[in-house]
């Protein structure tokens, strides 16, 4: 089931952006004579009066086809509602509308988060817990005296207080002191003790301890009381996803080869929906807000086969003041989407075997 429900936010997010097209389109008058969830072979379709809508095989977004695209149209060249036929600010509505039902429904999820089950945030609590000791026999940690669930209150005397940056102020403290005793200050379950530790010299050079640290607290869900605190609340934690978001594309741009292996497929963003549905289903608001703001950046870069490719042609229009010749235009999005299928295609092998245990190949064949 947790499985099914990450593939359902997946489907919502995909069924929202091309409705955005499709409305902006409708709501214009403007033609439109397809809308598409999937890519390839039609697995389920409906026709009504003016649009077929359809189900494809191959769930890697979707699209909303216009006549002008359609050989077989009975619609005359020169109509008026014909996509092709209206001005470019008309079209570039009708383009950019998916991105912004991506970022609008992302809000809304937000908002009714927070109105409803309330989001999640860490509350802390002083000190850095000790969770765990490594197994070695000889671990400095472990001569000293600290045992797992230790909290660290103070170093030489210095405490570390309750805020998010006492695990880096404690790690910072351990690496830089290498061979020299520290005093720590330690509390273990209503007592409070006073041991000494000496990090020894790592091979990076570092001191170390043996340990893994944790930040000390409790998660705690914040709910608003009313509906203006449900969308002001909804407005910061929106702000926040979104800068993060940006922050990490920029990550990506500018330091590509050492973060290109964090680029998700639909297998590893299902995957990671299917633990948090288990985990807490509420936080599947959340997650849908991420993905729904990660939809709508990736389709803004103006990209050939993307929301922001098509943009693109049209303000190289808008400048030279007509289009781009049709024939060069369908080469350019034709080849784009055949390297995003083709991008898709490998998250997906990729992410699938990255799930696959171990051995698990080699076991069939046994």
């Amino acid at each position: 089931m947790s499985i099914l429900a990450a593939i359902a936010v997946l489907a919502v997010l995909i069924l929202v952006h091309e409705l955005g097209h499709f409305m902006a389109a409708r709501l214009q008058g403007i033609y439109a004579n397809r809308f598409s969830l999937g890519f390839g072979p039609i697995l389920w379709k409906y026709q009504g009066p003016e649009t077929e809508y359809a189900v494809r095989a191959i769930p890697l977004g979707g699209f909303v086809g216009f006549p002008d695209d359609d050989p077989d149209s009975e619609i005359p060249p020169d109509d008026p509602n014909l996509l092709g036929n209206r001005p470019v600010l008309d079209r570039a509505i009708v383009i950019s509308a998916g991105v912004i039902a991506n970022l609008v429904f992302a809000y809304f999820l937000l908002v009714v988060q927070i109105g409803t089950v309330g989001i999640p945030s860490f509350k802390y609590q002083p000190g850095v817990q000790v969770p765990l000791i490594a197994a070695e026999s000889s671990v400095v940690a472990k001569e000293a005296g600290i045992k797992p669930g230790d909290v660290v209150l103070a170093v030489n005397g210095k405490e570390l207080g309750a805020k998010q940056e006492a695990i880096t102020s404690l790690m910072k403290q351990i690496q830089q002191s290498p061979s020299q005793p520290l005093n720590l200050t330690i509390q273990r379950d209503k007592q409070t003790l006073s041991i000494a530790v000496t990090p020894e010299l790592g091979q990076d050079g570092k001191g170390k301890i043996g340990v893994q640290l944790a930040p000390n607290g409790e998660m705690v869900r914040k709910r608003a009381t009313n509906v203006v605190e449900a969308f002001s609340s909804g407005a910061e934690e929106y702000q926040r996803i979104l800068l993060l978001t940006a922050k990490g594309f920029g990550q990506l741009i500018s330091n590509f080869n050492e973060t290109a292996e964090q680029v998700s497929g639909p297998v590893a963003i299902v995957a990671i929906g299917a633990n948090i549905a288990r985990s807490d289903a509420a936080n599947l608001f959340q997650f849908a807000a991420l993905i729904s703001i990660n939809l709508a950046i990736i389709n803004i870069l103006p990209l050939p086969a993307l929301d922001g490719g098509q943009l693109a042609f049209l303000l190289i229009e808008g400048v030279r003041g007509k289009p781009i010749p049709s024939q060069v235009q369908q080469n350019i999005m034709q080849t784009g989407l055949v390297l995003l299928l083709g991008l898709g295609i490998f998250l997906i092998i990729r992410d699938t075997a990255n799930l696959v245990p171990p051995g698990w190949v080699q076991n069939l064949f046994q």
